[in-house]
């Protein structure tokens, strides 16, 4: 194996950002850079990382396990340079920790593992509840921070945020269905769906509310608080789901596909972060967490 640091940061670019084009500006590079990049990195790894056709490109079943292990890649090394600017003597304590349903999955598990890793003696105690609840044990003072969705955050007077990630709403299709191909796809179009819809982190609120104010009524199909009961049932033509990025993985777990698709129209973004508590004196466990968190966000491709 022979591929580079670079190639590895191109190719998450290109996963995340869902096209060369969109990859090529938010890295400002040029675009031909990142396909000479991707195609070399596949010639190293032998295997295909994107399906091509005219509308652009997908991630392959391998691109998609091939996709963790490059992040985890980037994220180690950005552990490793921190290592070396951070000389403090190994501290305890304790670290009381809060998250929201839809965050636990998709950004604390990585983040916390890399959290455990650095502070090794500390002891960890960490919630999963609604945001509105959070709220109140932060405010309150029994938890240090939490990680969760900050979007619709309550309390501002009372609470600091500060993003980790921006994730906006995204259309998932199974394979075959007529929207899949479409040049554009409009919120009148969804309304005439069978609609999956996530019921965890006012995702059901944000998404009534999008199409309500479009005029749209939805046909709800099917409610659940299990993503990956939403991939199944629109892998299997249940029905379309209309969910932040953030979630979206385009495999279901029987190995079914799942595209997502672009909507036209001023469609809402999900805010990721972390919260604390206004003029609270953060423990250094807290404070530890808070930058491991900003350097793995800085890690990131932009």
């Amino acid at each position: 194996m022979a591929f580079t640091f670079r190639q590895l940061q191109y190719f998450v670019a290109v996963a995340e950002q869902g096209s060369i084009t969109r990859a090529a500006q938010s890295l400002s590079i040029s675009q031909s850079s990142i396909t000479e990049a991707i195609k070399e990195l596949e010639g190293d790894l032998g295997v295909e990382l994107f399906d091509r056709h005219p509308r652009g490109l997908s991630i392959t079943h391998n691109g998609h396990q091939f996709l963790r292990h490059a992040t985890k890649i980037l994220s180690d090394v950005s552990d490793a340079r921190r290592s070396f600017s951070d000389n403090r003597e190994e501290t305890g304590g304790k670290l009381n920790l809060g998250v929201t349903s839809l965050v636990a999955g998709y950004v604390l598990s990585d983040l916390l593992a890399r959290y455990r890793r650095a502070c090794p003696g500390v002891d960890v105690s960490a919630i999963e509840d609604n945001g509105s609840y959070l709220e109140h044990l932060l405010i309150g003072g029994e938890l240090d921070v939490a990680v969760m969705v900050i979007s619709n955050l309550r309390d501002r007077m009372a609470l600091q945020a500060e993003i980790l990630e921006t994730s906006p709403y995204r259309l998932w299709l199974p394979i075959g269905h007529p929207l899949v191909s479409a040049d554009i796809i409009s919120i009148s179009d969804i309304a005439k769906e069978p609609l999956i819809m996530l019921t965890v982190d006012e995702i059901e609120e944000n998404t009534g509310k999008l199409l309500s104010a479009l005029g749209a009524r939805p046909h709800v199909a099917f409610r659940t608080r299990s993503v990956e009961a939403v991939r199944s049932l629109v892998a299997t033509g249940a029905g379309i789901a209309l969910l932040p990025d953030l979630v979206y993985r385009p495999w279901s777990l029987e190995g079914d596909r799942i595209e997502s698709r672009d909507v036209s129209g001023a469609l809402p973004v999900v805010q990721v972060g972390m919260v604390w508590r206004k003029g609270s004196s953060l423990p250094q466990s807290a404070r530890d967490f808070v930058g491991i968190a900003e350097a793995l966000r800085s890690a990131r491709p932009r």
